[in-house]
This record gives structure tokens, C-alpha cells and sequence, in this order.
């Protein structure tokens, strides 16, 4: 649940799976989820497979919350192969119904499915299920996936996946366990990231690096768009389940979701960040006594803007570790107390001087403005606030809660606007063509930004935004 000072798109999900007869797979799932935990807290699930039968353990909260030393003896026992999940509900209610993996039992035994995206025609195509009969027991889109190629299974999983494929419109990452195999799955445009690793002999599928590097696995390649992985006894074998399109991995991924230690599509996710700080400080130089981040995830821009404009890199706000997810919200008038919470200034680096504040992003604008409250309270000269990205100005479809678009600052205020609401003595925002420098021209998905949507988007939600061109 987004905390009601968070200013930040939540994350989506993140996904693991491994075949590895040899090992404890439920713990190593278990500590690859834990690198994956940024990727999602509301829930995690893990399903360990013999080949034939399935057993999940799964729950609502922390990897750590939700795993025990005798769970993890208990899974370990049962199988030779693993999938796992951490969630961020994008679509369907935060319940423990919804908690994934999924596991089904179809008419070839059972399946277990995880999914990290978020499909834009998933209502049409669960009504037009439910009119063929289908039950459905919860209210994610991931339920739909699973239908559909219980649905096409007829002589191969594989194909049973392609012609699922066909069906799905948005962005998907997939692991799935079933038929003695693991398999992967990333839609045909490669919006989410999904990479294998090996480990002693032996294949594994993640969301990001991190969690190969976790367990000790050795980066192999990412999954490409639009391709089906299948990892068994045999190891590992590809197929082209969809042509791929114009590669349009989110840019969000580089921006803030990923951690930075991951690569993604051969993108260091740190040097990334860098470049954007440098390419910021190009396009917006200003004089200034320090730069300072906001923490964690404004630390590489200001290094890069520092390092590019030669003014002094200061930690001049610091965020406690100890915070967690479930301490007493506060009330309406506390809400300034909720922010010290978690980030306090170090009055000691900021009095008398002239600030540059680096973030990566602005959604509603409300911790922006507190925090440069905070600054000024302790004696900063100037606030001048830097985004390592460009305004967001429309809503994700692909599994980011950036919010309704009516809820953006962005579409409601123009640039003035938005600096005189948090304060700064100035404000400026990376421009389109920075952040596409600083990627090395890689193609992304950079909908949020400009509202071109490369994998479609909602019949309804496109109506309203056709209806609002011109207009808002």
C-alpha cells in the first residue's frame, strides 16, 4: 500500500524461477526474492515442483515475513524446480487471494504461474472467458494468462504459449512451472525486464541481475522480446514465441524501479543514472555551493551532476534504515513528522549554503515540497531542485502505479506552478532527449513521458485520452 507521503511510483513485481534437481530451489528462490524485494512488499509467494505435483507457500508482506526456516525445509523437500514472486498490486486488490504464484490444476496436471506487467486488454479478454464458462478466483490479469493456456494446451506447453501470446495485448514478464520444466516468457516489445543466469550447470530466470548475482549466478544473456525459454533436464532451449517489435524496455527501469546494481538489456542501471545526473548538469547549469541527493534513489544523478558541473557532492539529507512498511500511519497534521521519519537534513552541511537537490522524479509533488521545507528550516540560502527525468505526465499501463493522470502535478500545473507548490528557487526537469542520451539511444518505453503507449493501451482509457488531447 503506498504510504500516504510517498511521493514515488511503486514498484511492480519481480519473478524468479530455477531448475536445479542438486539444490535447496525453495531457498534459493527464497534469497533471490530477497534481492528482488524493492520490486514488491505487499506480498511473496514461492511454488516448488517435483515434475508432478506443486506445493506454494505464499503470503502477504516481507519475503522475510512470510518464509520461515521450516517452510523453507518443508518446500526444499517436495521438488527439484521453483518459481517465485514479490508484489506490488498494479492490478487487482492487495488480498492474499491474489498473491502470487498461481497454482492451477488443468488437464495436464498442474501449473504454477507468475507474472511481473500489467496486460491492457485483460478485461476482454476475462469477459469473453467467463462467457465461455470460466470461474475465476481472483482479480488479478495473471488468472487470465493462466486460463488462456490451460485453455490452448493441446500437444506442447510451448505451443500452448504461443498461441496465448497472440491474445495478450501490454507488457509481461512470465515463469511458469509445469510439464517437468521451467519456462519464461517476455512479451514481443520487452517492456519488463526478465534475464536467465546459470548456476553449476544449471539455468534460472529473474527479473533483474541482482538476484543472479544473490545466489551466485553467472549472468548468461536477457530474455529477448517476444521469446519462450523452456530450462529442463536437458538444459536450456529458445524459441521465438512472437517476432519481437521495437525493443521499448521501460525507462523507468533505469530511472528508479531497478536496482542499481542490475543490468538490463546490457544497460548498467548505476551508469545509467550517472549519465543522466551528467546529462542534467549539461543542460542545467547552475551556480550553486553543494549537491545533494535525495536518497536512495537521487544518489547516482547527483554524483553524475557533480561530477559534470565540478560543484562539491554532499550528503546532505539522510534517510533512516529503520523504517518500516507498518509503523502508525500518521494523522493529517502529522504528516511533516512522517516525512523527518524517514529523511532528515543534516543542518550542518545545508546552513548558509546554496543548494542543488538532485531526485529522479516528481508524481504528486507532496514530499518534494516538504522536503525542501525541511532544507529551508535548517538554513539552506537556496533550494534549486533538479529531476533526473522528465515530467510525469501521463499513467502507466504496464505495471507502475504512477497514478490517475488526474492526479499527476504535472498535468495540472505548468513548470512555474509546480516550482512555486514545492517551494524551490528553481526547478528543471531532464528533457526527453537527455534521458534517451544517457540510455545510449537504447529504445524505451517512455509513455509516462509523452503518452506514446508502444504495446496499446486500455479501449477506455484510450477514449479518455483522445478525448483529453488538445484539451488537458
Amino acid at each position: 500500500m503506498r504510504e500516504p507521503w510517498d511521493d514515488k511510483p511503486n514498484e511492480e513485481c519481480g519473478v524468479f524461477g530455477i531448475y536445479a534437481p542438486e539444490q535447496e530451489v525453495a531457498r534459493l528462490t527464497y534469497y533471490a526474492l530477497y534481492a528482488l524485494q524493492h520490486r514488491g512488499q505487499e506480498s511473496a509467494g514461492i511454488a516448488v515442483s517435483d515434475g508432478r505435483t506443486i506445493q506454494v507457500h505464499k503470503g502477504m508482506g516481507l519475503v522475510s515475513e512470510v518464509f520461515s526456516e521450516r517452510v523453507l525445509v518443508e518446500l526444499n523437500s517436495k521438488g527439484k524446480m521453483a518459481i517465485g514472486h514479490v508484489r506490488y498490486s498494479t492490478t487487482g486488490s492487495s488480498l492474499l487471494a491474489n498473491a502470487q504464484p498461481l497454482v492451477v490444476h488443468y488437464q495436464k496436471g498442474m501449473m504454477a504461474l507468475a507474472h511481473n506487467g500489467n496486460l491492457t486488454n485483460a478485461a476482454e479478454l476475462r469477459e469473453e472467458l467467463v462467457k465461455d464458462g470460466a470461474v475465476f478466483q481472483t482479480t488479478v490479469d495473471t488468472e487470465v494468462i493462466v486460463l488462456l493456456i490451460a485453455r490452448y494446451y493441446r500437444s506442447s506447453l510451448e505451443d500452448a504459449l504461443v498461441k496465448t501470446m497472440l491474445d495478450l495485448q501490454g507488457a509481461y514478464s512470465l515463469v511458469i512451472a509445469a510439464d517437468n520444466k521451467i519456462m519464461g516468457v517476455r512479451d514481443p516489445y520487452g517492456v519488463r525486464p526478465l534475464c536467465i543466469g546459470q548456476l553449476e550447470g544449471r539455468y534460472c530466470l529473474a527479473s533483474e541481475s541482482c538476484a543472479l548475482d544473490t545466489i551466485g549466478a553467472e549472468f548468461v544473456r536477457d530474455v529477448l522480446p517476444g521469446e519462450i525459454i523452456t530450462i529442463d533436464e536437458d538444459g536450456l532451449h529458445s524459441r521465438q514465441g512472437l517476432p519481437s517489435q521495437t525493443t521499448a524496455v521501460c525507462a523507468f527501469e533505469y530511472i528508479y524501479l531497478a536496482r542499481p546494481d542490475s543490468t538490463i538489456d546490457q544497460l548498467n542501471v548505476t551508469e545509467s543514472r550517472r549519465r543522466m545526473g551528467i546529462e542534467l548538469a549539461r543542460e542545467y547549469p547552475i551556480e550553486a555551493d553543494i549537491v545533494i541527493p535525495v536518497p536512495d534513489s537521487g544518489m547516482t544523478a547527483a554524483l553524475g551532476y557533480a561530477e559534470e558541473s565540478g560543484i562539491p557532492f554532499a550528503q546532505g539529507l539522510l534517510k533512516n534504515r529503520y523504517v518500516g512498511r507498518t509503523f502508525i500511519q500518521p494523522t493529517q497534521e502529522m504528516r511533516e513528522v512522517a516525512v523527518r521519519l524517514k529523511l532528515n537534513a543534516n543542518a550542518q552541511v545545508i546552513r548558509g549554503k546554496r543548494v542543488i537537490m538532485i531526485d529522479d522524479s516528481i508524481v504528486r509533488g507532496t514530499t518534494s515540497s516538504r522536503i525542501v521545507e525541511m532544507l529551508r528550516k535548517v538554513g539552506a540560502k537556496e533550494v534549486h531542485l533538479l529531476i533526473s527525468s522528465p515530467p510525469v505526465l501521463y499513467t502507466c499501463y504496464y505495471g507502475i502505479d504512477t497514478a490517475e493522470r488526474e492526479k499527476l502535478i504535472a498535468t495540472n500545473m505548468d513548470l512555474e506552478g509546480i516550482r512555486q507548490y514545492v517551494g524551490a528557487d528553481s526547478l528543471y526537469y531532464l528533457s526527453d532527449e537527455g534521458v534517451r542520451r544517457a540510455l545510449g539511444n537504447l529504445s524505451v518505453c517512455m509513455a509516462c513521458f509523452d503518452g506514446n503507449y508502444p504495446a496499446g493501451m486500455p479501449t477506455a482509457a484510450k477514449g479518455k485520452l483522445d478525448a483529453c488531447k488538445g484539451k488537458c
